[in-house]
C-alpha cells in the first residue's frame, strides 16, 4: 500500500504527544503526525487532571466558606458539580484540540497505531489500513490504563474514568487503594454523597511523600465521615449480575469483597492501585523490542518514549516535559545541531488536591538518607506563616524542607496545607537551580502572602547552613 510520510509521526495524542511534535517542528520546515484512536488530548483532558480538578476544586472552596467568618457558607451542589466537569472536558468533545493541532501546523490520523517496522507505523481504523513513515523519528505517546489485576476483573469495577466521569453517584463505594486517586476520589465522591470506604493495603495513605502528609489527609478524610482501613488487603470480588453499563454508571449489583478484615458489601468498587504503560500491541516486536526495552530507554536512535508510556512518574507535567526534551533533540539533530540540557536531572513535583494539599518535590527524608546524604531537616507548622494563616481560620498541616548539609543545597521539599500547591514551584526552581540554602535566605516573600512560609523553614535550619561558608584556606 502506499505511504504517507512525515519528519516525525507520534503515537498517541495526550498532551506528551502533542508536545513532543509540537517542538519537534516548531520553526522548522519540517512536518508531523499525530496518530490518536480515541481523544486527541488523552486522559489528562478528559478523564484525569482536567475533571478531577474541575470537581474538587468547588469542593475546597465550599469547605474555605465554612471556615471563614464573614462570607455565607457554600454548599456543593452535585448537579452543578457534574456539569461543571462537563464544561471542562468540553463534553467529552476533542474538536478544539483537533483546531489547535492544525493550527500548529500537525497533522491528525484517527486510528490505532501499531510500529510495522523502522521508522513505519501502521494506522488501522474503520476506513481500513494505512502505512505512516516517519523521515526521522518516531515518538511513542501511547499513555497508561489502570491496573485491574485477575482477582477483580469479572467484577468490572470501576477505574479512574469512571470516578472522573462519574453519572450515577453509588450509594456505597469501596475505593481500593491509598494513593493519589484513591485520596482525591475518596474527597470528591464523599462530596457527591457517596458513603466512601477506603480499603489500603499498606499502612498509611500517600505511602511515597512524608509520612506527615499522609497523615493529615487522613484525619481529613475520616472528619469527613469516610471509613479508611489500613493494612488490609482484598482477598476475593463477587459481584451480581456485573455488567458494562458505561463509563461514571454503576457496574451491575451489590459487590462484596472478602478482606482480611472481613467481609464489606458496597453499589460500586472504585480500583485505584496504579496504572501501567500501554505498549502491549504496539508492534514492538516488528522491530525487535520488548516493552521492557520501552520502559527502561533502551531504543534505538530513530524511537523515543514520552509520558506514561516511557515508564517514569505517570504525572502530565513530566510527560510533558519529558515531551520538550525529546522534541527540541529531533529538532537540533535534524539542523545537525545537539540540543543544550541541564546537567542535573530535572526533580517531579506533584500536587494531590484532597484538603488539606499535599505538595512534595524531590527527595523525602527517608530516601535522602538511604541514599546517603547527610541530611539536614526543617519543619515547621504550615499555619506559621501571616499569609497561609490568614486563608481560613483553621490551617492544618505541616511543611518540611529536607537540605543535604555538605552541599547546603535543597534536595526535598513538603507543603501540607491550604493552597499548598502553590508553594511547590519554588522548590522546584530552588533544586532545579542548585540553590544554596544560605542563597534562598535572601529571596524575599512578600507580605502577608504563603511563600513567607519559606522564610519560616530557612530560619529553622541550623546557623551554620543559613550563613555563608568560610572561604576557602589560602
Amino acid at each position: 500500500m502506499d505511504a504517507l510520510e512525515y519528519d516525525v509521526v507520534v503515537i498517541g495524542g495526550g498532551p506528551a504527544g502533542e508536545n513532543a511534535a509540537q517542538y519537534a517542528v516548531e520553526g522548522t520546515a519540517m512536518t508531523a503526525a499525530i496518530v490518536e484512536h480515541e481523544l486527541l488530548g488523552g486522559e489528562c483532558s478528559y478523564w484525569a487532571c482536567m475533571p478531577s480538578k474541575a470537581l474538587l476544586r468547588p469542593v475546597a472552596v465550599a469547605e474555605v466558606t465554612a471556615d471563614l467568618p464573614g462570607v455565607s457558607t457554600a454548599h456543593v451542589a452535585p448537579r452543578a458539580l457534574l456539569e461543571r466537569r462537563d464544561a471542562w472536558v468540553s463534553h467529552y468533545d476533542d474538536s478544539g484540540q483537533q483546531e489547535w493541532a492544525e493550527g500548529a501546523g500537525l497533522a491528525v490520523l484517527r486510528g490505532e497505531g501499531r510500529l510495522a517496522g523502522e521508522r513505519t507505523v501502521r494506522v488501522t481504523s474503520a476506513d481500513g489500513d494505512r502505512l505512516v513513515r516517519a523521515r526521522r523519528a518516531v515518538v511513542i505517546a501511547t499513555g497508561s490504563a489502570a491496573r485491574v489485576p485477575e482477582t477483580y476483573a469479572d467484577a468490572l469495577p470501576w477505574d479512574s474514568r469512571d470516578a472522573t466521569g462519574v453519572v450515577e453517584v453509588p450509594e456505597r463505594l469501596v475505593i481500593v487503594g491509598g494513593g493519589v486517586v484513591a485520596c482525591e476520589a475518596a474527597t470528591w465522591m464523599a462530596a457527591l454523597g457517596s458513603a466512601v470506604t477506603l480499603v489500603v493495603r499498606g499502612p498509611r495513605l500517600l505511602g511515597r511523600t512524608e509520612p506527615f502528609a499522609g497523615e493529615a489527609v487522613l484525619a481529613s478524610l475520616r472528619e469527613r465521615g469516610a471509613t479508611v482501613l489500613l493494612g488490609t488487603s482484598v482477598e476475593s470480588v463477587r459481584r451480581a449480575d456485573p455488567a458494562a453499563t458505561g463509563t461514571g454508571r454503576v457496574h451491575g449489583g451489590t459487590v462484596t469483597l472478602t478482606t482480611s478484615r472481613g467481609e464489606l458489601e458496597a453499589d460500586e468498587v472504585l480500583l485505584a492501585i496504579g496504572r501501567e504503560p500501554r505498549l502491549d500491541d504496539l508492534g514492538l516486536s516488528s522491530v525487535g523490542l520488548t516493552p521492557e526495552d520501552v520502559t527502561s530507554g533502551r531504543l534505538p536512535e530513530w524511537l523515543h518514549a514520552v509520558g506514561d508510556a516511557s515508564g517514569g512518574p505517570p504525572l502530565t507535567h513530566w510527560g510533558k516535559h519529558q515531551a520538550r526534551v525529546v522534541g527540541a533533540r529531533i529538532a537540533a539533530a535534524a539542523a545537525g545541531e545537539v540540543a543544550w540540557e541541564p546537567d542535573r536531572e530535572a526533580p517531579v513535583p506533584q500536587v494531590v488536591f484532597t484538603d488539606p494539599e499535599v505538595a512534595s518535590v524531590g527527595m523525602t527524608e527517608a530516601a535522602a538518607r538511604e541514599a546517603g546524604h547527610d541530611v539536614v531537616v526543617s519543619r515547621v507548622a504550615t499555619s506559621s506563616a501571616s499569609g497561609t494563616a490568614l486563608l481560613r481560620d483553621h490551617v492544618v498541616g505541616d511543611s518540611q524542607l529536607v537540605v543535604d548539609a555538605r552541599s547546603r543545597l535543597l534536595i526535598g521539599a513538603t507543603f501540607v496545607g491550604v493552597e499548598a500547591g502553590e508553594l511547590v514551584h519554588a522548590a522546584t526552581v530552588a533544586i532545579t537551580g542548585g540553590v544554596p540554602v544560605h542563597v534562598l535566605r535572601h529571596a524575599v516573600a512578600s507580605y502577608p502572602t504563603a511563600a513567607e512560609l519559606w522564610l519560616r523553614l530557612l530560619e529553622e535550619l541550623p546557623r551554620e547552613l543559613r550563613t555563608p561558608p568560610p572561604p576557602p584556606a589560602g
